[in-house]
């Protein structure tokens, strides 16, 4: 991505050992999603070789990103419906250059990450067909895995911790052999998003570092990981990823009524010191989610999913304008991924709406050449 790195593929069929090591491990795991826990001298075969170095982003060519992910109504195999073509015209009409789609694994409370295994030589229509389709229409692709905590005793997947080392280690095992094998399934696509606000799992370093390396070895593609807002500062692994990802959902005002004025100088604070950030970083920011629900309290708590009636409306676009505008005018802040648009026929969700005609009206005024 941009302050993702300038994508380069390696077209080459033959791939390194450390790369298949993973992926023949997963083949043998074939069952509908059964839970995948892997011993000691499996662990191992996962990491495969130590991660590469990786490039400084701050001092280098920066692409921008002008991204949409796009969500599903269903497990994800809406991705792989004939609307999905259509779909992602529709967001290229509105200035985008990326789109990202979500796959998702389950946690569960003892550690364990459920999750599908992918074949990575013939991958799932639901991750094979929106890469294809993004490349066909000059859109570049981002993988996002998010970790479904519905139905586990965590409120939200930054509540995620265990009390004891065996359970962290089931932990970390089984979510490193997912999103090595789900890396490894879209290794077409052209940024990897390797957690997403995962916020008390972070001092655990040692692991993500391992986590990364195996997706390094499974994927060419740009990595970042989305890191809650509140958490970005607390991330000790940015040296080893592509980009500094941020879920952006900063509060901005708290005013009953906020205009134009106050949200673009919250802005402008939150600017300032991302750009500082990003410069002690050597890296450049990408914000892997940013969204406003249609509710008057957006500005304050833009995460909530409460939504109010139409007149609440001018609220959501007000804010969604002001950041897109502050976007484009902080050079380190290179991009950004809007949450969330559906595949057609259905675009438009119950929250955080952006495929209705006075959303994509904003978005295409701050995309505009």
């Amino acid at each position: 991505m941009v302050g993702f790195r300038t994508r380069v593929r390696r077209d080459s069929p033959a791939r390194v050992r450390a790369e298949d090591t993973p992926v023949q491990l997963l083949r043998t795991l074939r069952l509908h999603r059964i839970p995948v826990v892997l011993g000691g001298s499996a662990l191992a075969l996962v990491l495969g070789a130590a991660g590469s170095p990786a490039k400084p982003a701050s001092g280098g060519h920066a692409e921008e990103v002008r991204g949409v992910i796009v969500s599903t109504h269903t497990d994800g195999s809406d991705w792989a419906s004939p609307g999905m073509r259509s779909t992602l015209g529709d967001i290229k009409d509105v200035g985008a250059d990326w789109v990202c789609i979500h796959p998702y694994a389950w946690i569960r409370g003892d550690g364990t990450v459920v999750f599908r295994p992918m074949d990575p030589d013939d991958p799932p229509a639901e991750v094979a067909r929106p890469i294809a389709e993004a490349h066909a229409l000059g859109l570049k692709m981002c993988i996002k895995p998010h970790l479904g905590y519905w139905g586990s005793p965590f409120r939200w997947r930054g509540d995620i911790s265990f009390d004891t080392d065996e359970a962290w280690n089931r932990f970390f095992t089984t979510y490193r052999a997912w999103v090595a094998n789900l890396a490894a399934a879209t290794r077409d696509a052209d940024g990897f998003v390797v957690g997403t606000e995962l916020d008390s799992t972070l001092t655990h370093e040692a692991e993500w570092r391992r986590v990364i390396a195996a997706v390094r070895a499974a994927t060419p593609a740009a990595l970042s990981y989305g890191a809650n807002w509140t958490h970005y500062r607390q991330v000790p692994f940015w040296d080893a990823l592509d980009a500094i990802g941020i879920q952006a959902y900063f509060p901005l005002t708290d005013s009953p009524d906020p205009d134009s004025v106050r949200v673009a100088a919250a802005w402008s604070r939150l600017m300032g010191e991302l750009h500082d950030y990003a410069e002690s970083q050597n890296r450049k920011i990408v914000f892997t989610e940013l969204g406003y629900n249609r509710a008057y309290d957006a500005p304050n708590r833009p995460w909530a999913y409460r939504v109010d009636g139409a007149g609440a409306e001018r609220v959501q676009a007000l804010c969604l304008g002001a950041a897109l505008r502050a976007v484009e005018r902080e050079p380190d802040v290179v991009g950004v991924f809007l949450w969330k648009w559906f595949p057609n026929p259905h675009p438009v969700g119950r929250n955080f709406q952006l495929a209705t005609p006075a959303l994509k009206r904003v978005i295409a005024a701050a995309w505009a050449e």
